[in-house]
């Protein structure tokens, strides 16, 4: 009977584990447990994206996504170039993963993220100083975070994280060149294409508070229709 168990098992296929979100801790480790979704929040944000874009339609927005996607690429890439393993001292090397982990893809992800994010307020925002820095300050806690979770839960090395965090570093202040100089100034003729509008895509890159835009613009058209109601 044994025999038969062991013949079979060798004859199935190697089963591949999907990591995106196969995030483990110890039992009983309240830090762990914290940390671990602290270390999902790169899946967060592609979701928050998502819904934005699809709702907002902005072309920056798009451009930041398509960079982030770049950014994943990169990474890709660097990790079968580099091909370094896992952490040999956890439990979890043979485990869960078959892929390398030098750079970490979570912290390149959220290097890149929050550069670009950080640049984006300084630069193109109209906003007081003390939000800047406040908003800059949240989301280089928020990179940290993942930082220290990967590592704590056994996932990367420091190096790993280090070597991750530059590489997102670097492609963001790329990125954020590219968008800010090279594209920009193309969205409103790219906005008015035939495409852009049956797709309802726009550039708000002019508008200074979108959100307090978008608030008197809505009141404004109720109060009008309102109006013509009566």
């Amino acid at each position: 009977m044994a025999a038969e168990e062991h013949l079979f098992e060798s004859a199935s296929p190697r089963r591949v584990p999907i990591t995106l979100t196969h995030v483990q801790y110890d039992e009983g480790d309240l830090l762990g447990m914290v940390l671990a979704w602290f270390s999902l929040l790169p899946i967060f944000i592609l979701v928050g994206f998502v819904t934005l874009i699809t709702f907002r339609r902005d072309l920056h927005t798009c451009c930041f996504l398509a960079g982030i996607v770049a950014n994943e690429g990169i990474n890709f890439v660097l990790k079968h170039v580099i091909k370094a393993p896992r952490p040999s001292n956890t439990i979890y090397t043979h485990s869960l993963f078959v892929e390398y982990g030098m750079p970490s893809s979570h912290a390149q992800f959220m290097s890149c993220f929050a550069t670009y994010l950080v640049l984006f307020f300084f630069i193109r925002t109209k906003m007081l100083y003390l939000w800047k820095g406040l908003l800059s300050c949240l989301v280089i806690a928020a990179m940290v975070m993942v930082f220290i979770s990967r590592v704590y839960l056994g996932y990367h090395t420091y190096a790993q994280m280090l070597c991750g965090v530059v590489a997102g570093a670097m492609f963001a202040w790329l990125w954020f060149a590219v968008v800010h100089l090279g594209l920009s100034p193309w969205f409103p003729h790219i906005s008015s294409w035939k495409i852009s509008e049956y797709l309802l895509l726009r550039d708000m890159s002019l508008i200074p508070n979108v959100l307090w835009y978008e608030y008197t613009a809505i009141r404004m058209e109720t109060r009008s229709r309102m109006r013509k109601a009566q």
